[in-house]
């Protein structure tokens, strides 16, 4: 065969088209829109224009994700089980794109004023629109254990799903900064109904574009799957206990979760600090977290090639001490500076990117692990249970701003009204939350990724024994 006839076809020897992996990236571009505008706006919504109680928006976003605590890993094992001739997982990306895209815009408008409706409300669409996050998302995420088994081909292949999910991230904030200019601050609920519109289409297509584009090498990899590593028979129950009896599985997704709990924090606090801590504008706000995504894109290639040339455990420590200066230097801000606050924001980003690029490309190396020791292989369960920690650090961390605003007395401004005086109580909450915190669960992982046990050389160990298992099995049959 003609090695140059599909552009998609990925090589013998586990080495993807340039193509395959810009089509696999631009997949995650509207989910990262979708959640960069959720962590950086919502719960400044709910209390700023909404008018929620700001321990009742917090709540919103607690109970919506213990619900995404159920349907992860359950849509995980249903993805693990479809039978189809488009494969596992991209029927789920297809069905699931346009009502994805709907729900998102129904989280931004205001139906009613009554504080208990508006409760109800948000809650039912924060369920709704996790659900159909998790059915998009999850099988996509899942696909990288199938396109290849080369220890660094993930981490480039990761490079370009978390390349295209930062640059979802900054057209996110570029959006939600062009509405803020274009639309006075006084008709705060049209900004985000606009936000809704322009954002739920932006997210869809670029769904059905990543699905165009890798169909063909995804189903080639479906035949090639030997039945024998489904596990189609082993009960739920069962198989979360298997997840939870795997090692490198814990430290990888406690490495994740802390990370990702410090960032969900950092970011959902972030316009809090600078309006109400820093006495800034929105906009500056919104730009700050443009530096952030801008900086962690154009540092993702750097990680690659240093995680390449040395390990993903050096990389990431390197990394994350680069995120920990950051947070310091805006611990050390005063109110009114605003000369520092896009730099720091660059060198977080800087880090930042460690974040999304080194957990996730562990993650397939604990597949293999999991599927050497078990004979089983069970990307969904595994993919379903990683993206359950995130939502869950995300529920957790917002109830847990919501709950600190309100029990020091923030007070939620009244649409169209000036930004109203904090009580110090607050302010300090809002700075420490900002700073202090993501430090010290950064330390956390830090001390997980030391004692991670899957090293380059244990992975390559890992996927000769699982060649030779597979020879066996293709002679017996």
């Amino acid at each position: 065969m003609d090695d140059h006839s599909d552009p998609f076809q990925p090589t013998t020897h586990s080495k993807l088209k340039f193509a395959t992996k810009l089509a696999y990236g631009v997949g995650d571009f509207g989910p990262a829109l979708v959640a960069n505008v959720l962590i950086f706006f919502l719960l400044y919504f709910l209390i700023n224009v909404a008018g929620l109680d700001p321990g009742l928006a917090g709540s919103i976003l607690l109970i919506a994700n213990v619900w995404d605590a159920i349907n992860d890993p359950i849509i995980g094992v249903l993805t693990d089980r479809t039978r189809s001739q488009w494969g596992r997982r991209l029927p789920w990306i297809i069905g699931g794109a346009i009502p994805f895209g709907i729900t998102f815009f129904l989280q931004w408008i205001v139906p009613v004023a009554n504080q208990w409706l508006l409760f109800a409300y948000y809650i039912a669409i924060a369920l709704l629109s996790n659900t159909l996050y998790t059915i998009v998302n999850l099988p996509y995420t899942a696909l990288t254990a199938e396109l290849t088994q080369d220890y660094h081909e993930r981490t480039s292949l990761n490079g370009f799903r978390f390349s295209f999910s930062l640059l979802g991230g900054m057209v996110a904030l570029g959006l939600v900064l062009a509405i803020f200019g274009l639309i006075p601050e006084a008709k705060s609920t049209e900004r985000f109904i606009w936000i809704g519109i322009v954002g739920g289409v932006v997210a869809t297509v670029p769904l059905f574009l990543c699905v165009w584009g890798i169909w063909q090498p995804v189903l080639r990899m479906e035949q090639q799957r030997q039945s024998s590593l489904d596990g189609d028979g082993i009960p739920l129950g069962q198989q979360f206990i298997i997840v939870l009896n795997n090692r490198p599985f814990l430290f990888v997704i406690g490495i994740y979760l802390f990370a990702w709990l410090a960032f969900q924090n950092t970011a959902a606090i972030l316009p809090f600090f600078v309006v109400n801590y820093l006495k800034l504008t929105e906009s500056v706000s919104t730009t700050a977290a443009i530096f952030v995504q801008g900086a962690a894109l154009l540092c993702l290639p750097l990680w690659t090639l240093v995680s390449q040339k040395f390990s993903k455990q050096g990389a990431y420590w390197l990394g994350i001490s680069i995120w920990m200066i950051a947070q310091v230097g805006l611990y050390i801000l005063s109110p009114g500076q605003m000369t520092w606050v896009y730099p720091l924001s660059a060198l977080a980003g800087c880090g930042i990117s460690t974040a999304f690029l080194i957990p996730w490309s562990m993650l397939p190396d604990v597949i293999e692990w999991n599927e050497l020791n078990t004979g089983q292989r069970r990307e969904g369960l595994f993919y379903g249970f990683m993206t359950l920690a995130q939502k869950v650090c995300r529920g957790f961390g917002l109830f847990l701003i919501g709950l600190a605003l309100k029990q020091t007395g923030f007070i939620e401004r009244t649409a169209g009204q000036p930004i109203p005086i904090q009580p110090e109580g607050a302010k300090t909450a809002i700075l420490y939350v900002t700073t202090l915190l993501p430090i010290v669960l950064l330390v956390i992982s830090l001390m997980l990724i030391y004692f991670y046990p899957i090293s380059r050389e244990i992975h390559g160990e890992i996927v000769l024994h699982l060649q030779e298992k597979r020879r066996i099995q293709q002679l017996k049959n």
